[in-house]
């Protein structure tokens, strides 16, 4: 036979004292452990949002050919150029984006006709939405 202390056979006072403290603990370890939890989701939730949002934004990585003459053909390449995000091309100089026509679209490329401008160099532009984006990607037109 087991000997037990008395104090552990027989309710006190102080051991219902001792599972409000324990029951006390635990809630405050369980708040702790949420606090932890949002401390540590929250940031990469909004984090992967970010990404999320940057990676939707078109991306025009190159144009080919690099130069040529008005109404020739030109490949622009990139990512996210599909027609749910770029509903225009542009030729763009320092004053005025001129729009070029789309013969086709896929999200890695938008094959466009070169509009009547005048001889020199522009950057490729893409509009989403409202706004036009001026990408770093050149085109000359020749005479």
């Amino acid at each position: 036979m087991a000997n037990f202390p008395a104090s552990r056979l027989v309710p006190t006072e102080n051991s219902a004292h001792g599972a409000r403290e324990a029951a006390s603990r635990t809630e405050r370890r369980r708040s702790r452990h949420f606090a932890w939890k949002l401390a540590v989701l929250l940031p990469a939730l909004l984090g992967a949002a970010l990404v999320f949002a940057q990676a939707a934004d078109p991306h025009v990585s190159a144009v080919d050919p690099t130069s040529g003459k008005v109404d020739d053909s030109a490949t622009v390449s990139g990512q996210n150029l599909g027609q749910a995000a770029v509903t225009a091309v542009f030729l763009s100089d320092d004053k005025d984006d001129y729009k070029a026509t789309v013969v086709s679209q896929a999200d890695d490329k938008i094959q466009i006709k070169i509009p009547k401008v005048k001889a020199g160099p522009y950057n490729i532009s893409v509009q989403v939405g409202d706004k036009v984006m001026i990408m770093p990607v050149r085109f000359t037109v020749q005479e």
